[in-house]
């Protein structure tokens, strides 16, 4: 099976509950795919979208760093909610699934910030860390789906689509 990655162009929502808000926003981008001219029949198209979320607080991609501060600040020695929401299109219709980890953050002291916004991996992330990179030095632990906090909660998608392992 062949797979394409198209940027769905669409302005991300940031307010409101925040499972609605990734699943809202996962089948918004599959729809403004599906309905450009290369989405033909038979084509599956897939949106996703991953929220972070303190309590009932989203906090979306920093617009700079002194709001990634913030976000880390907020973070810090405190659980928190990643939010994946997806969205398939396909012949039979349109299906969604919100897929959700907390991730602990561990205490973080001014020099830990530092450092870590020093790296620039906060640029345009959910929450302003990726836990794939250095941001793993950031978390104390996570209960659920890693996947999910990389951006693709594999297990969530097989649920969607699970001819994809045919």
């Amino acid at each position: 099976m062949a797979f394409e990655v198209v940027p769905a162009g669409i302005e991300e929502a940031t307010a409101g509950e925040p499972e609605a808000v990734a699943r809202d926003n996962a089948a918004r981008k599959a729809r403004a795919v599906a309905g450009e001219a290369g989405a033909g029949p038979g084509a599956v198209v897939l949106g996703v979208d991953t929220v972070v979320a303190l309590g009932e607080r989203v906090l979306p991609k920093p617009a700079d760093a002194a709001q990634a501060r913030r976000w880390l600040e907020t973070l810090s020695d405190r659980v928190h909610r990643v939010v994946g929401g997806l969205c398939a299109i396909d012949e039979g219709g349109e299906h969604s699934a919100v897929a959700v980890t907390e991730v602990a953050f561990r205490p973080l002291s001014a020099a830990d910030l530092d450092w870590y916004l020093g790296t620039g991996e906060w640029r345009d992330r959910a929450g302003g860390y990726a836990i794939q990179g250095r941001g793993a030095a950031l978390v104390a632990g996570i209960r659920g789906d890693y996947l999910n906090v990389v951006g693709l909660p594999v297990p969530a998608l097989l649920g969607l689509l699970p001819d994809l392992l045919a």
